[in-house]
Formats: structure tokens, C-alpha cells, sequence
């Protein structure tokens, strides 16, 4: 029992790390802070991660492996159905982990190995988004020339990735904040897919706008 009391501890901090940085960016906080947070002494917390960028990589690499998993599923995405349900799911893994996508310019500027690794999510996204226009192709679900298939592909891993940060910018004091999250996934979800609607069948088209008129907000930007 005694080995595992360590873990637990290293977990926990991971945990609590997570919600300061979703709460307050993570250039606001500090070590110090989050071991005040947990009740432990910093000498508890430097002894599991001896630096804040051990604790920014942990968690980083806890997404990494989450996207890693959801990618995959792009392969299955046949329609707008399937599109609406992955693109939801992204977001929500994007949620859940917002504070590098909050402040993702500061943490690439400091960070080498999140910026090395960060081109790895974004050449990722990209592939999984290009297979999941071919599963939507090959179903008659959307008609796209391939000569638009990269271009496409690249606007909605932009929109896909810097989305949460119009929303903050839109709204700094409460885009953020765990009430605004539903919303602000949906209004996410809603403006990537929204770039295929040149290419999408008729019937799959009013599909889309019956989704985003049952669940999304009544009005959105």
C-alpha cells in the first residue's frame, strides 16, 4: 500500500494542476499556488514534478494520447450524423484540456518538446479530418473535388484548434467558464461543420441545420 500512496499523490496533483490552469491560464499560476491549493508543502509537490514543465507535459501528454484514441474514429464517419457526434467528442476532449489551447502561442514559445509535439496534433487532426471527408465522400454524403480536399481540411483544423480562443476573446470574463462550456462546444462544432455545406448532399445539408437548430443556441456568432 505504501508504494501507491506516491501515485495517488502524483495524480492528484496532476488533477488539481488541471483545473487551476482551465480556471486561470497557466502563465497565472503558480507552483506555489497549486500546492496551497492541494494543502501539501511545495517540497511535496517539487518532489513528483521538480518543475512546472513536468507538470505542463504530464497533462499534455494525457491529451495527446486521449486525441491519439479519437482520431482514429474519423475513419468510421459516414455522414452528417457521424461528422456531428466526432466533431462534439473533439471538442470536448479540446475542453477538457483548454488551457493549452488558451494559451497555446505562450506554451509553444517556451516549451520545445510541446512545440515539436504540437505539430504532431495538428498534421493529425488534418489526416483524421481529410479521412473522415473521404468516409463522407465515398457514402454520396458529400461531393468534393480533391483539388479542395487540402484547403478544407486545413480551415477546419484552424477553426477546429483556435476556436476556444475566439471564444475567449469574444467573451474573456465567462467564455471559459465550466457553465459556458456546453455552448461553446456546440457553436464549435456547428462553425467546422458549416464549412461543408457547398459540398454536402441536399438531404445530409438540412440534416446539418435540423442538428444545429435542435441543439445548438438560438443565436450564435
Amino acid at each position: 500500500m505504501a508504494k501507491k500512496a506516491p501515485r495517488r499523490t502524483a495524480e492528484r496533483i496532476l488533477e488539481v494542476t488541471l483545473d487551476l490552469f482551465n480556471r486561470f491560464g497557466e502563465p497565472n499560476v503558480s507552483t506555489t499556488l497549486i500546492s496551497a491549493e492541494m494543502g501539501i508543502s511545495p517540497g511535496n509537490l517539487y518532489y513528483h514534478y521538480p518543475a512546472k514543465d513536468e507538470l505542463i507535459n504530464s497533462l499534455f501528454d494525457r491529451y495527446e494520447r486521449g486525441l491519439s484514441e479519437l482520431l482514429n474514429a474519423s475513419d468510421g464517419v459516414r455522414d452528417v450524423e457521424d461528422a456531428w457526434f466526432f466533431m462534439h467528442s473533439l471538442f470536448e476532449l479540446i475542453w477538457q484540456y483548454r488551457f493549452l489551447y488558451r494559451d497555446l502561442n505562450d506554451l509553444l514559445s517556451k516549451n520545445r518538446r510541446l512545440e515539436t509535439h504540437f505539430q504532431w496534433v495538428l498534421k493529425n487532426k488534418t489526416r483524421a479530418v481529410k479521412a473522415m471527408l473521404d468516409g463522407m465522400s465515398r457514402s454520396g454524403a458529400v461531393t468534393i473535388d480533391s483539388r479542395e480536399l487540402e484547403a478544407t481540411a486545413t480551415c477546419m483544423v484552424v477553426v477546429l484548434t483556435y476556436w476556444l480562443s475566439f471564444e475567449y476573446v469574444r467573451d474573456p470574463r465567462r467564455a471559459l467558464e465550466p457553465e459556458s462550456a456546453q455552448q461553446a462546444l456546440l457553436r464549435g462544432a456547428h462553425h467546422v461543420l458549416n464549412l461543408l455545406v457547398p459540398y454536402l448532399e441536399p438531404g445530409q445539408r438540412m440534416h446539418l441545420l435540423g442538428l444545429v437548430g435542435a441543439y445548438a443556441a438560438p443565436a450564435t456568432t
